[in-house]
């Protein structure tokens, strides 16, 4: 899968700009970058679409002009927001959400995913013109494991995100941010590396936490949510190529992201609460543990 593979691959560099490492331990990293492209492979085709409208009776998807005002939900981001991984198009997490809104809205939601595989926080401007051509009410955005693959900076990284998500918000789109998941439950990365794949992608989830906040949008930290599941169940959660989510998977992410999503567009009137990342300094990899 290339774009995992770009970050294992980059997450070396990182390490070894980053953290000092000696010849011998950068060497280390680049080789284990190799082993993990030859398990995670390449992914057999571009993700699943189910784009259109859905009704609150569950069916769906239909022609766009079906039902009166449909809710327009719009999803964006890289190839967890797309959903590559599950097996069929019922089961992507924009699908899933669409049919949740509608029932909870008790009408008809339209959904377009602008949401490509491989993007990163550069690539989002393009993602967000796409989608302001008619502004959604609602927005799902999940952009950032792909990040380290160009060598972005976390600070340019957030500061791009911050721009985007303020140009939605403008807009008078409601916008939920899912952050950087925890890229170190992804198994055929052996450690150290996985070590530093968590690291920079739990520096990278804080920094986007703030971004959002700032952009009057609200944050969902994924993986403080969903990575305790993630690493004990592994096999019950992961794609066959072990970097994405299968349908349970992406079940669990959307079972996280309903209720902000619901309380965002005000379908939901109780507050909305902000799940932060825990304030902690994170142990250099080298020292971090995992099973």
């Amino acid at each position: 899968m290339m774009t995992g593979i770009r970050v294992i691959r980059t997450a070396a560099v990182v390490a070894g700009a980053v953290g000092g490492l000696t010849g011998a331990a950068y060497g280390l990293l680049n080789e284990q970058s190799k082993r993990a492209k030859i398990a995670i492979g390449d992914p057999e085709g571009p993700p699943l679409n189910a784009d259109g409208v859905y009704l609150p009776d569950g069916s769906g998807p239909h022609p766009f002009g079906i039902g009166p005002d449909p809710l327009r939900f719009a999803v964006i981001g890289d190839s967890a927001a797309a959903g590559l991984g599950v097996d069929a198009a019922a089961e992507l997490p924009g699908v899933l959400l669409a049919r949740s809104l509608a029932e909870e809205a008790h009408r008809s939601v339209l959904l377009t995913t602008y949401a490509i595989s491989g993007s990163t926080t550069r690539d989002l401007a393009a993602q967000v013109d796409r989608a302001l051509a008619d502004p959604p009410a609602l927005a799902l955005v999940i952009i950032g494991a792909n990040d380290v693959t160009v060598r972005l900076s976390v600070r340019e990284s957030a500061k791009l995100l911050e721009r985007e998500l303020t140009r939605l918000h403008a807009a008078g789109t409601a916008v939920v941010m899912g952050t950087c998941p925890d890229l170190g439950a992804i198994r055929p990365i052996q450690q150290p590396l996985r070590a530093v794949a968590h690291a920079w992608s739990r520096l990278l989830a804080k920094a986007q936490l703030a971004a959002v906040l700032r952009a009057g949008c609200a944050p969902v930290a994924l993986a403080e949510l969903l990575s305790p599941e993630f690493f004990a169940r592994p096999d019950d959660l992961f794609s066959p190529d072990r970097y994405h989510p299968n349908a349970a998977g992406y079940a669990a992410a959307a079972g996280v992201l309903l209720a902000p999503l619901c309380l965002a567009v005000g379908l939901w009137t109780s507050p909305p609460t902000v799940i932060p990342l825990p304030v902690r300094r994170t142990r250099p990899a080298a020292q971090t543990r995992f099973a």
